[in-house]
């Protein structure tokens, strides 16, 4: 069965840090290019952040340029998301997803940034 399980979010005051997990099942990890999306309240689902199959080459949102960080273990099949310095505009839900041939999107994971 194919599966997108995102993990790793919680309240955080402005600031702080999270890292953010994506454990992926059902299909070859290491074969797509993966990314990482959120979806503030009552605001339309965006990219956050892509990273190459290898781990190599990434690519970032402007407003998260310098203060989150893209990851990917292919031996855990699992896509990472350091973020750092979280602002309140940072506050979403966070999901994966792989690239190409998109699947039903997880349940995502709550991030919420306030003091």
């Amino acid at each position: 069965q194919v599966q997108l399980v995102e993990s790793g979010g919680g309240l955080v005051q402005p600031g702080g840090s999270l890292r953010l997990s994506c454990v992926v099942s059902g299909f070859t990890f290491g074969q797509y290019v993966m990314s990482w999306y959120r979806q503030p309240p009552g605001k339309e689902r965006e990219s956050v952040a892509t990273i190459s199959i290898g781990g190599r080459t990434t690519n970032y949102a402007d407003s998260v340029k310098g203060r989150f960080t893209v990851s990917r273990d292919n031996n855990r099949n699992t896509l990472y998301l350091q973020m750092n310095s979280l602002k309140p505009e940072d506050t979403a839900v966070y999901y994966c997803q792989r690239q190409g041939s998109p699947l039903p999107w997880g349940q995502g994971t709550q991030v919420t940034v306030s003091s």
